[in-house]
């Protein structure tokens, strides 16, 4: 099965494709074509960023790292319509926990009312959830989403302060 390019996921039909690369939506295909441009950035400059990511403290609670993205897992299901969904989070691991186990709870109430899918896909987005619980990333180096998010994040304030040193440099009349 084909993974995203961007958030490697398993895309199992679909997707979108750009430059040789293929991406689960249109929202990791754009985010992608920040990803080619973030690997133009200097490594050391990227890896120091990165770095400095994860040993930060956290941005949802603001307590001590080691900061990573931490995925947590829904669904949500009524009669025939079933939705998947997987949330990322770059929180510490203390974080990730909370929002793997508030997830565990909104499929147990809106997990189950869908037939047949509701059915089979709720006790595996739990079991998602519960295990990464008791998985999640090494906390002893940063994992390759964080490089690829921290990476991305500096490749668009790049793109943007150079929009706006263009738009600065146009002529006004």
């Amino acid at each position: 099965m084909a993974r995203c390019a961007y958030c490697g996921s398993t895309i199992i039909a679909g997707g979108a494709r750009a430059g040789g690369l293929r991406f689960c939506n249109a929202n990791c295909q754009n985010k992608g074509a920040m990803m080619l441009a973030a690997q133009e950035l200097p490594a050391d400059l990227v890896e120091d960023a990165v770095l400095e990511a994860h040993q930060g403290d956290c941005p949802k609670c603001h307590g001590p790292g080691p900061v990573d993205v931490h995925t947590s897992h829904r669904i949500v299901s009524v009669l025939v319509a079933t939705q998947w969904s997987t949330r990322t989070n770059v929180c510490c691991v203390s974080c990730g926990r909370k929002a793997k186990l508030a997830d565990v709870f909104y499929c147990l109430f809106l997990g189950w009312w869908g037939f047949p899918w509701g059915l089979l896909g709720t006790p595996v987005q739990i079991l998602r959830n519960l295990a990464g619980m008791v998985s999640g990333p090494n906390p002893h180096e940063p994992s390759v989403a964080l490089h690829n998010i921290v990476s991305v994040q500096m490749a668009r304030e790049l793109w943007q302060a150079e929009q706006q040193a263009q738009i600065q440099d146009a002529p006004h009349g």
